[in-house]
């Protein structure tokens, strides 16, 4: 597992397992984000399985599957109000991280400029720059 802090309070990862969902709530992480869609994974790592292990833990489990190459802005809308309404730190993950650091990104273009948007994921890189153009129209709302 590859906790990659990105603020704090949110942090992203590649593709976790239960197992490692102890070290994560360990860390301080109380609110986790799946932001795999089921179609991608093996059954033991699907979104019941994750949510049942997590919740068994004390932790808040938030389903919002990003498709790769389809995200929407109802993606952006959940995965912002998760972040909004957790009680502490947020770890969210997909395959690589790079979904979940998207998501992060366009949910927080109103409040932090594009460079830092764009900057932050990349010292774990992450490329946002083709995001900038979004990011500069969302900020501008």
């Amino acid at each position: 597992m590859d906790i990659r802090a990105l603020t704090p309070d949110y942090a992203v990862s590649p593709q976790i397992d239960p197992s490692d969902l102890p070290a994560i709530k360990a860390a301080g992480y109380v609110t986790i984000i799946d932001n795999r869609p089921d179609g991608e994974i093996p059954p033991d790592l699907h979104t019941d399985a994750m949510r049942q292990a997590a919740e068994a833990l004390g932790l808040t489990f938030v389903a919002n599957p990003v498709i790769g190459g389809a995200l929407t802005m109802d993606n952006v809308t959940a995965q912002r109000a998760a972040i909004e309404t957790s009680a502490g730190p947020v770890f969210a993950y997909c395959a690589s991280g790079n979904r979940s650091s998207v998501v992060w990104a366009l949910a927080h273009a109103a409040e932090m400029s594009a460079d830092d948007l764009i900057g932050i994921p990349a010292r774990f890189g992450y490329n946002l720059e083709h995001l900038r153009p979004t990011l500069e129209s969302l900020s501008r709302r």
